[in-house]
């Protein structure tokens, strides 16, 4: 039986022979052997280090070879995406969605041949009713108009915008990119919680100001909000409308740091810290205490932003503290111009993989309970929804439309649009195409006017195939479209409407005595305006 160190050890020895062999022949033949005495002594060197490390088992155990390992690691993301995946079950985008939307930010419609690769029977698979009379809508710039009573300045919005993404989180070509295509395709552009960088604001597209809980843009020395920074930015033209972050599905209730050794001056200045100081976001927000307290804060926004649209943003946890949101905007009579709902199925915020894996309620679950409680209050009709998560073509535009969204955010779509090849070392600082880093050198292969053009294409693209879809189902804007027209495969040989899937609650319900659902009115009934808990 052979020794197994002696094994373990077999190539650490041959670089030994081979350095003394090679020390051999320099000596005797000179110069030309000296590279090779040069390479094997490195090896040597690497495999001493290896072997005298005490921090990791596979290096000490097999010198040298042992780097092949992490090697292998280090390209497994690259090396699974391209041989074993097929087109439609790679995570979190497939192939064949990946490759629509880089077809749509190339210019080309995204055509299918020789039918779809999808299986269509099985459990998941949803399709859209179309109509005998079929009609074609010209115009493919859908919006919605945002803005309740008390709002001043109403946003008209276009049904599909990029979503919250912070400057730090991607980089400054990425940024502007995104802003110069949301310009040139008049749809708005959510700046994350990052603040309002002067890269959100280059190209002069309209924006969407997101609060958070570190108040980056509008915060106090002490991290609390300054209510006179806060007007100085929310009265800026190109902000249209704020939005404030409760929670993201990326890592809904957990808070974030920015290490000092990260916080460059733009950064700094963007969100208000100082150069080289941790950046800060607390779990949750100190602007506000309850529910009661933030209606009341979306009123102080609204009056000092001058009247414009005024939102927040949150991933579902507890139904009941959702549903203490709705009772608190009944009894204040202030309320949201619109909410949006984020999915706990994450985005490109980096994460604890628990927090992405376990955390938050889903899009699809998420979407038709916030819009069935806003009915139960008799509120749905004074306040816009939105929906963010994994929103990259016109059906998911679409679906998410039928389940009562006014319209659409996406992140990883318009990432994709920039170049980005869903690496997934967005928190390494590594991205190898410029998006997701701070990297001065890896930005540059972010080219602003060609990426921004791809933006353009990209959302004029999606918007025109979702006009085509609402065309083929008979109708002339996606707000006719309904729940009942979208159907999901349950198992082989049973489907469902959507609309059967979730309950629905009479409008305003919950505001009388005699009203009760089962599924509803013991959350409505258990919450409170005045507290969380």
């Amino acid at each position: 039986m052979y020794d197994l160190g002696v094994v373990r050890y077999i190539a650490f020895i041959l670089i030994l022979i081979g350095l003394i062999a090679t020390l051999g022949l320099a000596l005797w033949q000179g110069y030309g052997w000296w590279i090779a005495v040069g390479l094997f002594g490195f090896l040597t060197l690497v495999g001493v280090s290896d072997i005298v490390q005490k921090k990791n088992n596979i290096r000490r155990n097999y010198p040298v070879v042992g780097h092949g390992r992490f090697l292998l690691l280090k390209l497994r993301p690259e090396l699974h995406q391209y041989f074993v995946e097929d087109d439609v079950s790679g995570t979190p985008f497939s192939w064949e969605q990946r490759t629509l939307v880089y077809d749509r930010a190339n210019g080309k419609d995204g055509l299918d041949a020789f039918g779809t690769e999808l299986d269509v029977y099985r459990p998941g698979y949803i399709w859209f009713e179309h109509s005998i009379a079929a009609k074609h809508i010209e115009n493919s710039d859908l919006r919605v108009m945002v803005g309740g009573k008390d709002c001043l300045q109403p946003y008209s919005c276009s049904l599909y915008n990029i979503s919250a993404m912070s400057f730090g989180s991607l980089s400054a070509n990425a940024i502007q990119a995104m802003n110069r295509g949301a310009k040139l395709g008049g749809f708005a552009h959510c700046t994350g919680e990052g603040g309002l960088s002067s890269y959100h604001l280059s190209e002069g597209a309209d924006v969407i100001w997101q609060i958070g809980t570190g108040y980056f843009g509008c915060r106090r020395p002490d991290g609390g909000f300054d209510a006179e920074r806060f007007k100085i930015n929310a009265t800026r033209p190109t902000v249209k409308m704020i939005e404030i972050k409760i929670s993201q599905g990326a890592k809904p209730g957990h808070g974030g740091v920015l290490p000092g050794a990260k916080v460059t001056q733009e950064i700094a200045d963007a969100r208000g810290v100082l150069l080289g100081e941790d950046c800060i976001s607390p779990p949750a927000h100190s602007a506000f205490h309850s529910p009661r307290g933030l209606c009341e804060f979306i009123g102080q926004l609204r009056e000092l932003s001058g009247g414009k649209p005024i939102g927040f943003k949150l991933c579902i946890g507890s139904k009941r503290e959702f549903m203490a949101i709705c009772r608190a905007m009944v009894e204040t009579g202030i309320k949201p111009d619109f909410i949006t709902v984020d999915g706990g199925e994450g985005g490109t915020g980096a994460a604890p993989v628990e927090f992405s894996d376990s955390m938050g309620m889903p899009l699809a679950d998420a979407l038709p309970f916030v819009v069935q409680a806003l009915q139960g209050c008799g509120l749905k009709d004074e306040i816009r929804v939105a929906a963010s998560g994994k929103v990259f073509s016109a059906a998911s535009l679409l679906e998410n439309l039928a389940k009562g969204a006014d319209w659409c955010n996406a992140a990883r779509g318009y990432m994709l649009a920039v170049g980005c090849i869903q690496a997934q070392v967005c928190h390494t600082n590594e991205c190898p195409v410029g998006v997701a880093t701070q990297d001065q050198g890896r930005q540059k292969g972010v080219n602003v006017i060609d990426k921004g053009e791809k933006v353009r294409s990209f959302h004029a693209l999606t918007m025109r195939a979702v006009a085509d879809m609402v065309g083929a189902m008979g109708y002339d804007h996606p707000e006719d479209i309904s729940a009942s027209m979208v159907w999901r495969r349950m198992k082989w040989g049973e489907a469902k409407r959507v609309s059967e899937e979730y309950p629905t609650v009479e409008y305003g319900g919950f505001l009388r005595q005699d009203y009760h659902h089962p599924d509803f009115s013991p959350y409505w009934d258990g919450a409170s305006s005045d507290c969380w808990t």
